[in-house]
């Protein structure tokens, strides 16, 4: 392809790495550990309703609004068990805490099937790579300790930004990082909206990793779309 690519940035969440279990199991788990029975469905359920509602409340981890992700993060944990039905606030506290140390580390994450082998191969072919991701602060930890930190020359989250992507400003930070102009750039994700289209919209190219079957939303051009990771080298070979 004639791209003329330097840069590529990446989406980290369900394009590079991935929870190894749902959060509702997670958080069960450790409440088991504790010797509390919640139920991981329920605590499922509770904590996409409280995540999703802290998300608009407080935008990207509140950092305009003064909290600290840390906060923001222990607020969720809390709510989601206090939802579920745990009402004491020494056993809340204990465990926010501790899942959210949990959440730092390769327990919670595994790296997604040929995400190491397709970083390695971008990196010896020459492309400069950075990661643009709507993460807290935690990220730089949780890759480095996936083995997957060494890739990248910058890692760019909206916590740090004080932007989230589809917000056409945290491309424009990860350009400058980079040093390139946009149509020199590719980002890829598996999110339509806040990867791929956002990408575009930033005068970037982009690339949509959509698995087989995940037939449904809008329609992007084949060359486009990643049916796994693997399939990027062919776009971009130099």
């Amino acid at each position: 392809a004639m791209l003329r690519l330097r840069l590529l940035t990446w989406d980290v969440k369900d394009t590079l790495l991935r929870l190894r279990q749902p959060v509702g199991q997670s958080y069960a788990a450790e409440a088991r550990a504790q010797g509390l029975q919640v139920q991981p469905e329920a605590l499922g359920r509770s904590f996409r309703e409280v995540y999703g509602a802290q998300s608009r409340r407080f935008p990207n981890y509140g950092r305009d609004q003064g909290l600290s992700s840390r906060q923001w993060w222990l607020d969720v944990v809390k709510q989601s068990f206090r939802r579920s039905g745990v009402q004491d606030e020494a056993a809340l506290t204990k465990l926010a805490e501790k899942l959210y140390r949990d959440y730092c580390s390769s327990h919670n994450w595994e790296v997604l099937p040929g995400a190491a082998e397709t970083l390695s191969r971008c990196r010896q072919l020459g492309f400069r790579m950075g990661v643009v991701s709507n993460f807290d602060s935690r990220l730089e930890v949780i890759l480095s300790q996936c083995e997957l930190r060494h890739h990248f020359e910058f890692v760019l989250t909206s916590e740090a930004a004080g932007f989230a992507k589809p917000d056409g400003r945290i491309f424009e930070q990860a350009l400058r990082l980079g040093g390139v102009r946009p149509e020199q750039a590719a980002h890829i994700g598996d999110d339509y909206s806040r990867d791929y289209r956002a990408a575009r919209a930033a005068g970037m190219h982009s690339f949509l990793l959509r698995a087989a079957g995940q037939g449904e939303g809008p329609e992007v051009p084949p060359e486009h779309v990643l049916p796994t990771l693997s399939h990027l080298l062919a776009r971009i070979e130099k």
